[in-house]
């Protein structure tokens, strides 16, 4: 293999690997019930602003966030309860397990909020009593 050629290659896994998981983690994030998923893509619009560009941190960054509210669906978790009263507080905690963060403007923290409150309580199962 020529110098070229291991160029070649760790350029094409720079390009290639973040993307495919990244539709990986989008497929996963289209199989959660509607309110999840709500909560899922406000978080992710929210990251969008202050997470720096590192492929492969945001790539385990965002499939742990997928992991988390797979996991809570699953078990009917309510969204509030994964996110606590102050979805921005939760966020910025659990970005810091993975970058330094950033700049997040006023709107994106109120964008957060709301969207998480959109998304309400519901479990999206069905609940019987006896």
């Amino acid at each position: 293999m020529t110098m070229f050629d291991a160029e070649k290659v760790g350029f094409l896994t720079k390009v290639i690997g973040p993307k495919r998981r990244w539709r990986q983690y989008q497929a996963r994030v289209r199989q959660l019930p509607p309110n999840y998923r709500t909560a899922v893509e406000a978080i992710e619009r929210y990251l969008m602003h202050f997470v720096p560009t590192d492929g492969d941190s945001n790539a385990s960054m965002f499939e742990d966030l997928a992991d988390l509210f797979e996991q809570a669906a699953a078990d009917g978790t309510p969204i509030r309860e994964i996110v606590g009263e102050n979805p921005v507080e939760f966020v910025e905690a659990f970005v810091q397990n993975y970058s330094e963060g950033g700049y997040v403007p006023t709107r994106a923290r109120k964008q957060l909020a709301d969207a998480i409150t959109r998304a309400g309580e519901d479990t999206g199962k069905e609940v019987t009593t006896v």
